[in-house]
């Protein structure tokens, strides 16, 4: 694998004109998480998470209004950010679908599933339909190896899924 640089320096950041953190919640972090570490840079994790829970996704602009609040480099943001897999740099669709890619799963049967999905959707992993319903993940390890394979869908674990289950499943957020 090689890592792709991105010109960062020069990148345009999309903006809107409302904040991503408004006073509330700042007030709230200020209340709430700030209080629980020695340092700012340890509430990170948990306002990224109110981030995204509230919108979605982290936006550029969120990250920087995050690091401006807690004081610290836009670069720890976007590091974190980036880091882990449960956070999302782009908008999502409103259903969100990932399907485990662990060693169990693997053996499992998982890419069965993740290319029934892919067909289905017709959408690659880390992609969104084009009408914004659905994007789908390709997730490591959800914790639940002795019920391979597995998805989250809309944070909710399915254990054991077969190809007839994650239909069941489309089908019915379809329908929602």
């Amino acid at each position: 694998m090689a890592w792709v640089v991105k010109q960062s320096a020069k990148m345009e950041i999309e903006r809107r004109d409302e904040p991503w953190l408004n006073d509330d919640m700042k007030t709230r972090y200020r209340e709430i998480f700030l209080p629980r570490y020695a340092t700012s840079l340890g509430a990170l994790m948990p306002i990224c998470h109110d981030v995204q829970h509230r919108y979605g996704w982290i936006s550029p602009q969120a990250m920087e209004e995050i690091a401006t609040f807690l004081e610290v480099e836009p670069s720890d943001v976007l590091d974190t950010v980036t880091f882990y897999e449960e956070f999302h740099t782009e908008p999502t669709g409103k259903h969100i679908i990932g399907v485990c890619q662990s060693m169990t799963c693997e053996a499992c049967g998982h890419q069965a599933i993740l290319d029934h999905v892919r067909n289905k959707l017709g959408i690659e992993p880390h992609e969104t339909t084009k009408d914004g319903r659905f994007t789908l993940l390709a997730m490591e390890c959800l914790g639940s190896c002795d019920t391979a394979p597995c998805a989250l869908v809309n944070e909710r674990r399915h254990d054991n899924l077969t190809i007839e289950g994650v239909d069941r499943i489309i089908d019915d957020l379809s329908r929602a």
